[in-house]
């Protein structure tokens, strides 16, 4: 019987993007989360297509994005972006066991979503006359995922509460461009992203809270001994701070941002 957890790590492994998208935002989010120990690693995580490149984020040429090919640079990092989004929540549903039923489901609704602003980006990309993987892209989003791999913890205040979050923070500035740049339907796509993006930094606190509370740990003191760790980016502004409040960041977190 499919569970939750296999077909997890069936999409994660998945090398198409296309198919990998379409796949995740097929499957039936009510399936049972499976054992805690049925599931074991296989093949290449995450399955990779032969393009784009994978390249350091200091080779990647920055274009004006009043430009055709700006945009098309802009969208396509975009699209990347949203394609590891894809595998960071199909990647925290195999990986970590002995959780709640509703972890994995959420996470699970996480990745659908990410796959529909996958699918967003590529066909705008198409209206552009390019297709995904024509630019190379850098790997920093999966970096920090390998890096916190053996720690719950660790993973969800770096990835879903840092590296995404810092979406909540591009996002208007991105589509401010983009819409100056005369691109209505990217700036009507950011929209969506920066919408669903709140729900799933909002999911990621709510299980970063369970799991401090399960550990006795306090939140605010345990994120930056964790930052510190596993030497996560600083955090520089402007910040989306309603963006972030609402996505479940707490005012004293916000207040520690600030300054």
């Amino acid at each position: 019987m499919d569970t939750l957890r296999r077909l997890a790590l069936d999409l994660l492994v998945t090398r198409d993007p296309d198919e990998k998208a379409r796949r995740t935002r097929a499957m039936d989010p009510a399936l049972p989360a499976g054992a805690a120990d049925e599931i074991t690693g296989h093949g290449v995580i995450p399955g990779r297509p032969d393009r784009p490149a994978l390249v350091p984020h200091t080779e990647l040429v920055k274009r004006s994005v009043h430009t055709l090919e700006g945009r098309i640079a802009l969208v396509h990092s975009l699209a990347h972006i949203e394609l590891n989004a894809i595998d960071l929540a199909l990647d925290i549903c195999w990986r970590f066991r002995d959780l709640p039923d509703l972890f994995y489901a959420q996470w699970m609704g996480v990745a659908r979503e990410e796959a529909l602003h996958f699918e967003l980006l590529r066909d705008h990309l198409a209206s552009l006359g390019a297709r995904y993987g024509d630019l190379p892209a850098h790997n920093a989003l999966w970096d920090m995922a390998e890096r916190t791999r053996h720690d719950l913890l660790a993973r969800i205040a770096l990835v879903p509460r840092t590296a995404e979050a810092r979406g909540l923070d591009a996002s208007p500035p991105i589509r401010a461009k983009l819409l100056k740049a005369g691109d209505r339907r990217g700036a009507e796509i950011l929209d969506v992203i920066l919408h669903d993006e709140i729900g799933h930094v909002a999911i990621g606190n709510r299980w970063y809270n369970w799991v401090c509370e399960q550990r006795g740990l306090e939140p605010v003191a345990t994120y930056a001994q964790l930052a510190r760790q596993y030497d996560a980016p600083r955090l520089r502004g402007p910040f989306n701070l309603q963006a972030r409040l609402a996505a479940g960041f707490s005012p004293q977190e916000l207040a520690l941002l600030e300054r």
